[in-house]
C-alpha cells in the first residue's frame, strides 16, 4: 500500500514537471547568465556578476513565473491537446486541475514578492509579466497573428527585465533579441500548423486555420529570411567573436528548414521542424560562449590606470 503511494506521488511530480517543462528550466538560467556575463554587463568581473544575490533572484523569478505561465497555459489549452498530445495530456492530468491552479498562484506570490527584494519597480515588472502571460493564455493566443507576436514576446521578455537590471543598453543587445524573436516567432507559427486539428476542434483562430497552410508557410518563410538582417548586423557591425559561426551554420540549417517546410504535410514533419528551430535556439544559449571563450579560463580583466 505504502508502495503504491509513492509511486503515484512520484508520478503526480513528475507529470507536474511535464506541465511545467522543468527540461526547459535549466536552459533558461544559463540563457539568462550567459547574456549577463557576455553580452549585458561586459565591465564587472565573471565572478563577482555570478556571486550577484540581485541577479540570482532575479533569474530564479524568471523562472518561477515562466513555470507558472506553462501551468496556465496547460489549464487552458487541456482541451485541444487531449487531441494535438494525447500521450503527454494523460501525463499532465495526474495532476488535477485545482492542484495545477493552486501551485500556479503560489509560484506568482512567491516570484512577486522575492523581485519585492529586488526593488519594487522588479516587483512590478513581474507582475506585469505574469498578467501578460495569463491574457496570453486566456485569450490572445486563439488569434492568430496577434497571438504568435504576443507569445513570442513574452519568450524573450525576461532577458529585458535584466537588461532593466543592469541598464546597460548596447545596440548589439536588441540585434541578439531581433534574431531570438524571429525565431521564436517561426517556431510559435510551426506549432500552429503542427497543432491545426485541435486548434480547429477547438475554435482557435490562428494563422493556419483562418487563412490557409499556404499562407502560413509563405508567412514563415519571409521570417525565416529576415533573420538574415540581424545576422548580418551582428557579424558586420559588432564584435561577436567566434560566435559568427554559430550564425553562419544557423543561416545554412534554416535554409534546410525551408526546403523541408514546403515538403511537410503531417504533424510528423511539422514536430521535426519544430525540434529543429528549438535545437538552433538551444545551440545559440550554448554558442554565447564564443563571444569571448578566453573568459572561462581566466575571468573578465579589468584594467585599472
Amino acid at each position: 500500500m505504502l508502495k503504491r503511494k509513492s509511486k503515484l506521488l512520484l508520478m503526480k511530480i513528475f507529470s507536474l514537471f511535464s506541465v511545467v517543462r522543468g527540461y526547459n528550466i535549466p536552459i533558461i538560467v544559463l540563457a539568462q547568465y550567459l547574456s549577463s556575463i557576455f553580452i549585458l554587463d561586459k565591465e564587472r568581473r565573471t565572478l563577482d556578476i555570478i556571486l550577484d544575490w540581485r541577479l540570482f533572484i532575479i533569474v530564479f523569478v524568471s523562472t518561477l513565473t515562466i513555470a507558472s505561465g506553462y501551468i496556465i497555459n496547460s489549464f487552458y489549452d487541456s482541451a485541444k491537446d487531449l487531441i494535438n498530445r494525447p500521450k503527454k495530456s494523460m501525463l499532465d492530468r495526474l495532476v488535477s486541475q485545482k492542484t495545477k491552479l493552486q501551485v500556479y498562484f503560489g509560484l506568482n506570490f512567491l516570484a512577486t514578492a522575492l523581485a519585492f527584494m529586488v526593488s519594487w519597480r522588479a516587483s512590478l515588472f513581474f507582475s506585469v509579466y505574469i498578467f501578460l502571460i495569463w491574457f496570453y493564455s486566456h485569450k490572445l493566443k486563439k488569434y492568430p497573428i496577434v497571438g504568435n507576436l504576443t507569445a513570442s514576446l513574452l519568450a524573450v521578455l525576461p532577458f529585458f527585465g535584466i537588461l532593466l537590471y543592469f541598464k546597460n543598453f548596447y545596440p548589439e543587445i536588441f540585434a541578439h533579441a531581433t534574431f531570438l524573436f524571429l525565431l521564436i516567432l517561426i517556431r510559435e507559427m510551426i506549432k500552429d500548423l503542427e497543432n491545426i486539428k485541435g486548434d480547429i476542434a477547438n475554435d482557435y483562430q490562428t494563422i493556419p486555420v483562418r487563412f490557409g497552410i499556404k499562407v502560413s508557410k509563405n508567412m514563415i518563410t519571409l521570417l525565416t529570411f529576415l533573420t538574415i538582417i540581424p545576422v548580418y548586423v551582428l557579424i558586420e557591425k559588432y564584435d561577436v567573436g567566434y560566435m559568427d559561426i554559430y550564425f553562419y551554420v544557423s543561416l545554412m540549417v534554416l535554409v534546410f528548414f525551408c526546403i523541408k517546410l514546403w515538403k511537410s504535410e503531417t504533424q510528423n514533419d511539422y514536430l521535426e521542424l519544430h525540434n529543429i528551430l528549438k535545437t538552433i535556439i538551444v545551440a545559440g544559449v550554448f554558442s554565447i560562449v564564443l563571444i569571448d571563450p578566453s573568459v572561462l579560463l581566466h575571468g573578465k580583466t579589468l584594467l585599472k590606470f
